[in-house]
């Protein structure tokens, strides 16, 4: 799985249900009410007040739980 900042919040909680977690520990809620967020990682990070350097480290740190799901399965 490859993330970017372009991935919809959607394709990233449905194919890497642990990103769920590690977003809402980061300050970015993508499941409101059963629903999930619409929108990129980007606008949803930047919603949130989050800079281009927070986010690109997102994407290292949500790449990396998703490398090491894969090596897990």
């Amino acid at each position: 799985m490859i993330i970017s900042k372009e991935i919809s919040i959607e394709e990233l909680t449905e194919n890497l249900p642990e990103s769920i977690k590690y977003l809402m520990n980061e300050g970015i809620r993508c499941i409101v009410c059963g629903e999930p967020i619409w929108g990129s990682l980007e606008e949803a990070a930047l919603e949130k007040g989050f800079s281009s350097n927070d986010i690109e480290r997102f994407i290292a740190e949500l790449q990396a739980i998703a490398s090491s799901k894969s090596k897990n399965t």
